[in-house]
């Protein structure tokens, strides 16, 4: 496959962070990023929220405070986030990437899901040839790394087109953040054969074809949701309906299975005995599965980098998020993103061309 030289990587990244939002706000944000701003040198941090709530990062080098008057709050409507707190900490957090590169290179916010995507459309809008952005994660495979999906929320309903342009950003955030120039992706179905799956999938099917023949993507054809956790390739491509509850099922287990070794510990003698043998094992399975270890979603196809951490992040997941950021913006995903998109959609048949060519 052929593709454009990668971009020089940025020398210094400066994320701003929403610091009010998600479950704990500042208590967990402020600790989370001290510890990355310790661990990456390169970095600097725009902090935005409350002057209170900033005060105990004064001192701190490689950071600016910005005070925001008003926070949005997990239970607030879109609708009052987009157009009655205007100066919540996530808006103005996500305006410093409006307001160019020299103020930031991406956000990071725990706050409310659907807020933070709307405000970030508004704000930052989308970029040329996409339509809608998608939200995409990491999750753990059995080939020691992960595999990342999308959509995984912001769009129930999906057409072809939308789940191609998934595709494409999906190649650039693996290619930006983990090196893979040409990584692997699979469109989510319920089987592996190309005529299976609803019309719209199987228009995807084609679409995704296409563009892979015309060396724009690297497409492993269809997989089913098993194949995400085998590690068959590295992107799989879905609506957001499907994807989130693929990730909610995921966060269940992993929830599942550390409650699981501490009820083995509480039963009899012999259970507490075949528990202990196992312990190290169970642990480092624990750890791999760690839903902690992979926070940090990317919402992608918009004007600007914006990270969505959980909202219930400890200071360790959070700043996972941070480090995730971090690595999108010093191997500038955006402008991976741009350079991809186009030809690609430019070198795809239109519908009556494939109709035709179908017939």
């Amino acid at each position: 496959m052929s593709s454009a030289a990668a971009p020089a990587p940025l020398s210094t990244v400066r994320i701003a962070v929403d610091c009010m939002g998600g479950d704990h706000g500042a208590a967990v944000i402020l600790p989370a990023c001290r510890a990355f701003l310790d661990r990456h040198p390169h970095a600097e941090l725009v902090l935005v929220g409350t002057a209170a709530a900033l005060e105990a990062a004064a001192p701190w080098q490689r950071s600016h405070r910005v005070v925001a008057s008003e926070v949005v709050t997990m239970n607030d409507a879109v609708e009052v986030a987009l157009r009655k707190k205007r100066d919540s900490s996530m808006r103005v957090a996500l305006q410093q990437l409006k307001d160019g590169a020299n103020t930031a290179h991406a956000c990071v916010s725990a706050g409310n899901t659907g807020a933070l995507m709307a405000v970030a459309r508004h704000v930052l809008k989308t970029m040329d040839g996409i339509d809608r952005p998608a939200i995409a994660t990491v999750m753990p495979n059995r080939v020691d790394g992960y595999t990342t999906v999308l959509d995984l929320g912001a769009n129930v309903d999906c057409t072809a087109e939308q789940l191609l342009q998934f595709a494409v950003m999906g190649s650039a955030l693996v290619a930006a953040v983990d090196g893979k120039e040409e990584p692997s992706v699979g469109l989510l179905n319920i089987g592996e054969e190309a005529i299976k799956g609803s019309d719209t999938i199987k228009r995807a099917g084609e679409l995704l074809r296409a563009a892979a023949e015309g060396g724009h993507i690297n497409f492993h054809g269809n997989v089913e949701g098993n194949d995400i956790f085998k590690g068959t390739v590295d992107i799989v491509v879905c609506d957001g309906f499907v994807g989130n509850v693929l990730l909610k099922t995921s966060e269940g287990l992993a929830t599942m299975l550390g409650d699981f070794i501490k009820q083995e510990f509480t039963r009899g003698p012999y259970s507490k005995l075949a528990a202990l043998v196992a312990l190290p094992v169970l642990r480092r399975f624990k750890h791999r599965v760690d839903p902690r270890r992979y926070n940090g979603a990317a919402l992608l196809g918009l004007r600007g980098l914006v990270f969505k951490s959980h909202g219930s992040a400890d200071a360790y997941a959070f700043e996972q998020a941070l480090a995730r950021a971090y690595d999108a913006a010093r191997n500038r995903l955006l402008d991976r993103v741009h350079d991809r998109i186009g030809p690609t959609l430019q070198a795809l048949p239109t519908s009556d061309t494939a109709s035709e060519q179908a017939a």
